[in-house]
């Protein structure tokens, strides 16, 4: 079965040594090479590969990180890390890599990688999905036209629901991403609270909760243009969590 690679490391040496090796092996293109983690995804959105080889300890995004946005991907790709240390190993399953190849990598362990990676694609259709895992992430992506956009959650304001989509409110303006509110709620309790079934707030950026005067309460953030409404449900347990910040 013929595999297309995008080959990810910071480092242009190691990059030059897995080419030199993939040339080596039969039915193997490389469509892509990135030295970052963002540059990964972007060069993954744009040329759609079987498989990444990704290293784990990069500038900005590192590769665990990448691994968990690149596991949302229609059609998700087979990840395996190339690293220089092992200690990354359990964290690198969670994310969902397929193998974890330690460096300098060898010829024969990367033919057994891409045998892994085929088969991997052959099933994808039917593959589960990844496990949550326990790393949180520390950005989020919204997609732009085959081109994607990492926000960093300490800039965001809040999260809004809209049909299908989420907007994200940020510090750079707003950005839609393909996610859930509920399953974003999940995943960063410590960070969002709930003021309306359609909302999430990030906890930095509450205020006060004022009451207007038809009874109705809304939420006052930092920067926001106007003050959201709250649910009256979200309401007591709202006011709990302004009273602690």
């Amino acid at each position: 079965m013929p595999l297309t690679v995008v080959v990810v490391d910071d480092e242009p040496l190691a990059r030059e040594r897995l080419r030199s090796l993939l040339a080596d092996q039969p039915g193997v293109q490389v469509l892509a090479e990135a030295g970052d983690g963002l540059a990964a995804l972007q060069a993954c959105a744009e040329h759609r590969p079987d498989l990444v080889l990704l290293d784990i300890s990069m500038p900005g995004v590192d590769g665990l990180e990448a691994a968990r946005h690149l596991a949302a991907f229609e059609p998700r790709p087979a990840v395996v890390f190339c690293t220089a240390y092992d200690a990354h190993a359990l964290s690198a399953f969670e994310a969902a890599a397929i193998d974890y190849l330690m460096k300098p990598v060898r010829a024969e362990r990367l033919a057994s990688a891409l045998e892994r990676a085929r088969t991997f694609i052959a099933g994808r259709a039917t593959a589960p999905a990844p496990a949550s895992s326990s790393q949180p992430r520390t950005h989020l992506c919204a997609r732009l036209r085959g081109s994607l956009r990492l926000i960093p959650l300490d800039d965001v304001h809040y999260l809004q629901a809209e049909e299908k989509y989420v907007v994200v409110h940020h510090a750079r303006g707003e950005d839609l991403i393909e996610e859930s509110l509920r399953s974003l709620e999940e995943e960063f309790a410590s960070r969002f609270v709930r003021i309306h079934r359609n909302c999430l707030v990030a906890r930095h950026e509450l205020m006060e909760l004022r009451r207007v005067e038809d009874g109705r309460v809304q939420a006052v953030l930092r920067h926001a243009a106007a003050p959201l409404e709250v649910s009256r449900r979200c309401v007591p347990a709202l006011r709990e969590t302004v009273k602690a910040l």
